[in-house]
């Protein structure tokens, strides 16, 4: 089979089960996000040295690769035939017993955290920012075709999680946060 099939060419792709759209859709922006935030995770998971957190990436990209297909399938009953869900409220538990579990191991915050520190922490900041980008697309999609609320609370609960792992990255490796301290007088 080719990678290449030419059925783009003209600005349009396939949804499963529902027929084609402009890939400019604000349902091909939804995916395309999740797909970009799964792909941002890659990195994550090829930066970090720590076991446990490239083992529950990976767990968490199978996830996303699920919700970019049931972002990619509008109809319910497609869904449904070909076993599509969203995201369950035990991921969504799961997730949050994971963020409370690695904050546990970083000071609290006083302040604003600015992103950076070491390269592993600084691209756990960019998939944060790229996962809040991806709820505001489901969000907006949302408005207009109904989605489960469960896939915005997994993708926001999903950035807190990113924005505490690039804090442990920076603890492990040693290194403090580097807070916001607002805007110095002149």
């Amino acid at each position: 089979m080719k990678i290449y099939t030419r059925r783009g060419d003209s600005g349009e792709t396939d949804l499963i089960g529902s027929g084609r759209v402009p890939k400019d859709h604000l349902r091909v922006d939804a995916y395309g996000a999740v797909d970009e935030l799964n792909a941002t995770l890659g990195v994550c998971a090829a930066a970090t040295p720590h076991a446990d957190v490239r083992a529950l990436l990976e767990g968490i990209q199978r996830g996303l690769f699920a919700l970019g297909a049931h972002l990619a399938t509008p109809e319910a009953r497609h869904r449904e035939s070909l076993g599509m869900s969203e995201p369950s409220d035990a991921e969504i538990a799961a997730l949050e017993a994971r963020i409370d579990a690695f904050e546990a191991e970083v000071p609290p915050l006083e302040r604003f955290v600015l992103p950076g520190g070491t390269p592993q922490a600084a691209a756990f900041h960019v998939a944060r920012t790229v996962c809040r980008r991806a709820e505001r697309v489901a969000v907006a999609l949302d408005r207009s075709d109904s989605l489960a609320p469960s896939a915005i609370r997994y993708l926001n609960r999903l950035s807190d999680l990113l924005f505490v792992l690039a804090r442990v990255e920076n603890r492990r490796a040693g290194v403090g946060d580097v807070e916001w301290e607002g805007r110095k007088k002149r």
